[in-house]
């Protein structure tokens, strides 16, 4: 019985979700652009902050969640669909805007970013406990502020303190829901497929 159990574990190694769908070019491109939908749909999910050009919105948890279950290079794939479509004027940012001139735009920059370290992390197995989920999830929300913070002080003339202010403390009780529904789900998913499997 040992021996059985040994080949599922090492087929699972280095895994992510997204994998474990049947391979095939149009699961690749369906995976990339779902990626980008969904994040598209979360950021719709906004309620603007007073005091703050930035709203609370879906689309942060959306790309952490995309990059974690699709991987580093399908997660980058789907944020910068969903990057580049909305720099073009598809309307799927927060609040149904578009384009690149608006203060928020870093966000989705680091938004990027992340889903690619997340997406990195997930292959070493970063998905499949609360704890190491839990680390995925703070890590990507600091990128996203790291690089969303400085651009927001950028295009608005604020200081840092000022975009720190505006752009990261108002989150951080939201990012913090977030997380918990990610260290719940993502962990979850990989037991209910293991009793399966």
């Amino acid at each position: 019985m040992s021996t059985a159990a040994a080949p599922a574990r090492t087929l699972r190694a280095g895994t992510v979700l997204a994998d474990l769908l049947p391979a095939s070019r149009t699961r690749e491109i369906a995976l990339v652009v779902g990626g980008a939908a969904l994040t598209g749909l979360a950021a719709q999910l906004s309620v603007p902050v007073p005091g703050s050009p930035v709203p609370v919105s879906g689309q942060t948890f959306a790309a952490l969640l995309v990059g974690t279950a699709l991987g580093a290079r399908r997660g980058f794939l789907a944020l910068a669909l969903y990057a580049v479509a909305g720099m073009a004027g598809v309307p799927w940012f927060a609040q149904a805007t578009s384009g690149y001139g608006m203060p928020s735009f870093g966000y989705i920059l680091g938004m990027l970013l992340a889903s690619t370290v997340v997406g990195a992390l997930a292959r070493r197995g970063a998905d499949r406990s609360v704890l190491r989920t839990a680390g995925a999830m703070v890590l990507g929300s600091a990128i996203i502020y790291a690089v969303g913070v400085p651009y927001l002080a950028l295009a608005t003339g604020m200081t840092l303190g000022q975009a720190v202010a505006a752009g990261l403390t108002p989150f951080l009780i939201g990012d913090a829901l977030k997380a918990a529904l990610a260290m719940g789900a993502l962990p979850a998913a990989w037991k209910l497929l293991d009793r399966k499997g």
